[in-house]
């Protein structure tokens, strides 16, 4: 990743433009899912902000927080997170979310949650292990069916449920602090149970939906079924074969 890549606030229309292309570019959803400038401008105005990660004046990443009251506290609800395709693997969605972190706490705000899908291996590694955010709350198709994931099967659309977990950022907490040093983290616990998921979802989808939609709901089973016994993930093991969420109790 380039040395001289910045971290700093969009205010303008035209950086907040900036974000809504790029937002079109990374994410490739139907224009009418595009979050537009004016729910920036809302965002920001009712105490929310954009960090944009900046090549010269070139925005490459932003992450957009958006103000909440959540657990009877000030928080922030981290909506979305993009980076260009050319700067992806490099590091940068990292700085991007250690920012919002520092730019939280200077506001007073110790929470940030966010949702993300349960099946994908990357990013619940990148949600638990390299930020130290847990997971204790599986909603049940969140945004609706998605036909658009999976290809048809022998004429028959199969379309998945666009389940996800939250991820729950306390930024105070020992595993995010030290992680935010750039320190090692060792939970002084032994997981009580696993929920294992496949390395590569997007694969399986391609290559057999109506399996990819048996795991989905094999892993949706087991989740609520370990939030519902009071358990909490709070690490995940990264695996080629079978990569697995660490669950611990209360």
């Amino acid at each position: 990743m380039p040395d001289n890549i910045e971290i700093r606030e969009c205010e303008s229309l035209d950086q907040l433009g900036s974000c809504v292309d790029l937002q079109r570019a990374v994410f490739a959803l139907p224009e009418t899912e595009i979050s537009p400038v004016r729910h920036f401008i809302v965002t920001k105005n009712a105490g929310g902000f954009t960090l944009g990660a900046y090549l010269g004046e070139r925005l490459v990443g932003f992450v957009l927080s958006v103000p909440a009251f959540l657990r009877g506290e000030p928080a922030f609800y981290s909506h979305m997170t993009a980076v260009d395709a050319e700067f992806q693997s490099l590091g940068l969605g990292r700085r991007l979310k250690w920012a919002q972190r520092e730019r939280a706490l200077a506001d007073g705000v110790k929470y940030i949650k966010w949702t993300f899908e349960p099946v994908k291996a990357r990013n619940a590694f990148f949600n638990l292990e390299k930020l130290g955010a847990i997971v204790s709350d599986y909603r049940e198709n969140f945004y609706g069916i998605d036909y658009g994931t999976s290809p048809a099967t022998d004429g028959e659309k199969i379309g998945l449920a666009s389940d996800r977990l939250f991820a729950e950022w306390h930024l105070e907490s020992d595993k995010v602090s030290a992680l935010s040093r750039g320190e090692r983290y060792e939970n002084p616990n032994s997981p009580a149970a696993a929920i294992v998921i496949m390395n590569d979802w997007n694969s399986l989808v391609a290559a057999d939906p109506k399996a990819a939609l048996a795991e989905q709901l094999r892993i949706r089973a087991e989740f609520q079924e370990v939030f519902g016994a009071g358990f909490i993930g709070r690490g995940f093991h990264r695996d080629s074969d079978r990569p697995a969420y660490l669950l611990y109790r209360g």
